[in-house]
């Protein structure tokens, strides 16, 4: 099993690999890393006038006690989760990706997914820039924007350890990025991101639908946690940071032994 010293001991590789995967994945392009900016700003726009102007769908008001903007609101909960998918499906697929190097040279396999989710990462600080000038912008400022950083650190555990743990299911099974994409629809629509938590009904039929949302996704937890600390500026409570923790490193943990445990089999297959 590759332990966190050993991964850690071949971080310039994986810096390397995260050079060379930011640098090539705008190659030829035009625009180039506009892309970047252009491709969730079009997500934003749709989402907003689908959910916002045609649907109405009303957005809490913010820390400020004036700013009720539901394209805010919204943004919140899609920087996250445009990260948390990133890094699952980049991660999928960076172990079957590297398979002609894994069989020449040696380097831990996790690497090609851990360099993917720092790919992600910049991503991510693009998106998150861009979100914290417009709360400057809107007078919606405090500092439980320094909590931010924190709680991404957690959920990039939680998505690199989920991404880990369907790879190796991926190399045997070509048809888990198939059943992955069609989860990942699902759990998009069953957290709310587009609509606040609370206009879902507490019931449906038997299940406690609004229980079920808050508390069996994990992602729901990380969208409302970003939402108290950029929109409503409070900091979430103990108890919601616990559930966070143990949500992160539990499934990061049972990613990391599965992977570790199969991938020196499968790489024999890649």
């Amino acid at each position: 099993m590759s332990s966190i010293a050993t991964v850690w001991s071949y971080r310039t590789w994986i810096l390397n690999l995260t050079r060379r995967e930011l640098t090539s994945r705008y190659k030829r392009s035009v625009l180039g890393w506009l892309w970047s900016l252009i491709n969730p700003a079009a997500t934003l726009a749709i989402y907003s006038v689908v959910f916002g102007v045609f649907l109405q769908v009303e957005p809490p008001v913010a820390g400020n006690g004036h700013t009720k903007v539901f394209a805010i609101y919204l943004f919140i909960g899609l920087v996250v989760w445009n990260f948390f998918n990133a890094v699952v499906n980049g991660a999928m697929t960076a172990l079957q990706a590297s398979g002609g190097m894994l069989n020449k040279v040696y380097f831990p396999p996790e690497s090609p997914a851990i360099a993917n989710m720092l790919s992600a990462m910049f991503q991510l600080m693009i998106e998150s820039s861009i979100l914290v000038v417009i709360l400057f912008a809107v007078s919606n400022t405090s500092w439980t924007f320094l909590l931010l950083p924190f709680l991404l650190i957690l959920l990039a555990f939680m998505s690199l350890g989920l991404g880990l743990f369907v790879s190796v299911y991926n190399i045997v099974y070509r048809d888990v990025a198939y059943l992955v994409g069609i989860f990942m629809q699902i759990l998009f629509y069953l957290t709310p991101i587009i609509y606040p938590l609370s206009i879902v009904p507490e019931y449906v039929g038997p299940f406690p639908a609004q229980w079920m949302i808050a508390h069996l996704n994990p992602v729901a937890a990380f969208v409302d946690a970003a939402r108290l600390l950029l929109y409503e500026l409070v900091v979430p409570p103990p108890g919601e940071w616990l559930v966070l923790m143990l949500w992160s490193f539990g499934i990061f943990a049972i990613g990391w032994i599965t992977f570790n445990r199969r991938a020196a089999v499968l790489i024999e297959e890649l």
